[in-house]
C-alpha cells in the first residue's frame, strides 16, 4: 500500500518556527548572497589551479585531496562498485570545464528560484516511488522557499550522516583529534595499546607508534614486555543492527583502516572479525621490528590504575574527518564520529549512547527533532527516521555565520560530476555538474538527496529530497538529480 503523503505547501513556510540565528534575521543584499555563493563554488572552481599549489583553502583539507578525486561510488548498501586498491589520484577538474559548467543552463540575474509547479511536476516522477518529502531553504534567512510533507519522518539512509557530522562538531568543535595511546604499567613490564576510537589510524600510523614506545621503552632499558590492548573505549554491542557486512567493520574503539582485509579505503570490503585483536598483533609485529619483544600472545585488558603513557598517536582533526565521512559516505567513520558525540557529552559510547547524545545536541541547535529516531550514525539501519526539515535545516545551520564550527560539513559535500559519491552521477550536459553539493543515500527501495546549491539569483539554498518505495534506484537518483538541477538553473 502507498504511503499516504502529504499535499505540497502552497507558500513557504517554516514549520519549526524558527531557526535560531538565521529566522529573523535582516534579509541581506542579494549581491552579499551572490558573493557568499559564489564562495561555495570558488571551491570548485579552484581546485584545479591549487591542485599544483598546495593545501585547499576552504574546500578539502590537503590530506583528503586523494580521496576527494576519482571516487567510485561508495558507502550506502546499495551503491555499486568499489575500491580496487591504492592508486593515483584522479586530476582535478580543471577549471575550464567547471567554469562551462557554471555558466550552462543559467537564467538571467534576478531570475526566482525554480517555480513551485516545476518542483510538484518533477516530483511526481514515477521513479520517485510511493512516498516523496521535499524541503528548500534560503539559506542567508532560514526561510522554506518550497515544503512537501516538510516534518513527516522518512528513512534517510546515508544522508543522516549529515546529522551525525553536525552533533560531532558541535560537540567537539572542528580541531579536536582522536587519540590511540600506549600505556605502560609502573614496573614496565607490561604495555597496552589503547584505543580512543580513530578508525582512520593505518599501518604507518601504527608503526609510528610502536617505534615512539619502543624507544621509551629503550630509554628505560626495557627490552621485553607483555603486550594488552584495550577497546573499552566504546561500549557495545559491536555489530551493527544490519548484521555482519562488507560496508561496515565490527564497531570498536581500536582498530587499523576500519578493519579492511583489503587494501582498499573506502566503499565495502571484507572486514575483520575482531579489529582489535587484530591491530593488537600488528602492533607486536612492529614493536618486535623496533627491537621489543613481546612474550604471549596480546590479550584484552584494561591498562593498570597508575599506568603511564609512552607515546600517542593523534587522528586528523575532526573538520578532516568530518569531510572525509561525507566525501566517501564512510559508515565506520560516521560510527566513531556518533560514539565521540557520547563520549564529549559524558554518555556512554554505544548505539543508545550515541543516539541520546546527537539528538541531545541537534535540539540544542534548535533543529526540529520531533518524529526523530537516530538508531545508528551511519544510516544503515532502515529504522532511523528524520524528516526533510531537519535535514535542509542542519545544512542550513552549517551555512550560517554564527556556526563556523559547522563549515566542514558544507565543504565535505561531494561535487555533482567530480568528487565522493556523486562523481558518477550529473553527466557533462547536465546542468547541475559542478553546482550542486549534496549527500547521498540509498537502501533497498530509499533513495534520498540532501545538499546545497546556488541558484540564478546568488541564493545558497539548502535542500533535501527523501523517497521511499523506489524499484529503479538509478531511475530513483536521476529524478532526484533533476530536482537539485532545477534548483541551481531556476527551471526544469
Amino acid at each position: 500500500m502507498a504511503e499516504p503523503v502529504d499535499e505540497p505547501s502552497k507558500e513557504p513556510s517554516d514549520p519549526w518556527g524558527k531557526l535560531k540565528g538565521l529566522a529573523g534575521k535582516p534579509a541581506l543584499p542579494d549581491n552579499w548572497r551572490l558573493v557568499a555563493g559564489s564562495a561555495v563554488l570558488g571551491l570548485v572552481v579552484a581546485a584545479g589551479a591549487v591542485f599544483a599549489a598546495g593545501p585547499w583553502d576552504n574546500g578539502q583539507r590537503t590530506a583528503e585531496r586523494a580521496r576527494a578525486a576519482g571516487q567510485s561510488r561508495t558507502g550506502d548498501t546499495a551503491h555499486r562498485g568499489s575500491a580496487a586498491g591504492p592508486a593515483a589520484p584522479a586530476p582535478a577538474p580543471s577549471a575550464a570545464a567547471v567554469l562551462a559548467a557554471l555558466n550552462a543552463g543559467r537564467a538571467p540575474a534576478g531570475a526566482a528560484v525554480a517555480p513551485a509547479k516545476e518542483l510538484d511536476r518533477l516530483i511526481k516522477a514515477s521513479a520517485l516511488g510511493t512516498r516523496t518529502t521535499a524541503v528548500v531553504v534560503d539559506t542567508a534567512t532560514g526561510k522554506q522557499v518550497y515544503a512537501r510533507a516538510a516534518g513527516t519522518p522518512m528513512t534517510p539512509a546515508s544522508t543522516i550522516k549529515i546529522a551525525t557530522t553536525v552533533a560531532a562538531l558541535s560537540e567537539l568543535g572542528p580541531d579536536h583529534r582522536i587519540d590511540t595511546t600506549v600505556r605502560a604499567s609502573p614496573d614496565l613490564r607490561t604495555v597496552t595499546l589503547v584505543g580512543g576510537g580513530d578508525p582512520t589510524l593505518d599501518e604507518a600510523g601504527l608503526r609510528a607508534l610502536a617505534r615512539s614506545t619502543a624507544k621509551a621503552l629503550d630509554d628505560r632499558k626495557v627490552r621485553e614486555v607483555v603486550l594488552t590492548y584495550d577497546a573499552s573505549a566504546y561500549s557495545g554491542p559491536a555489530r551493527h543492527p544490519i548484521g555482519p557486512n562488507d560496508n561496515i567493520a565490527p564497531v570498536s574503539a581500536l582498530m587499523v583502516r576500519e578493519g579492511r582485509l583489503d587494501r582498499s579505503d573506502h566503499g565495502p570490503a571484507a572486514r575483520s572479525g575482531d579489529p582489535a585483536a587484530d591491530a593488537a598483533h600488528l602492533f607486536a609485529g612492529y614493536l618486535k621490528d623496533s627491537g621489543v619483544k613481546t612474550t604471549g600472545e596480546p590479550r584484552s585488558h584494561r591498562p593498570a590504575a597508575k599506568a603511564t603513557t609512552l607515546a600517542t598517536h593523534r587522528s586528523q582533526p575532526l573538520s578532516a574527518l568530518v569531510e572525509r565521512t561525507l566525501t566517501n559516505s564512510d559508515n565506520d567513520l560516521a560510527e566513531a564520529l556518533a560514539r565521540q558525540t557520547a563520549i564529549g557529552a559524558g554518555r556512554p559510547a554505544g548505539f543508545d549512547g550515541a543516539r541520546a547524545a546527537v539528538t541531545a545536541r541537534l535540539k540544542k541547535l534548535g533543529l526540529p527533532v520531533t518524529g526523530v529516531r537516530l538508531g545508528d550514525g551511519s544510516g544503515l539501519d532502515r529504522n532511523d527516521k528524520v524528516s526533510a526539515a531537519l535535514l535542509a535545516g542542519l545544512l542550513a545551520r552549517a551555512a550560517d555565520p554564527a556556526h563556523p564550527e559547522l563549515r566542514p560539513v558544507l565543504t565535505g559535500l561531494p561535487v555533482a560530476g567530480f568528487s565522493g559519491t556523486l562523481d558518477a552521477r550529473y553527466g557533462e550536459k547536465s546542468g547541475g555538474a559542478g553546482l550542486v553539493r549534496a549527500k547521498t543515500g540509498t537502501l533497498t527501495g530509499v533513495n534520498a538527496l540532501a545538499g546545497t546549491v546556488v541558484d540564478p539569483r546568488g541564493r545558497l539554498l539548502s535542500f533535501a529530497f527523501l523517497t521511499s518505495g523506489t524499484t529503479a534506484p538509478g531511475d530513483a537518483e536521476r529524478a532526484l538529480d533533476d530536482l537539485a538541477t532545477a534548483l541551481a538553473t531556476g527551471t526544469g
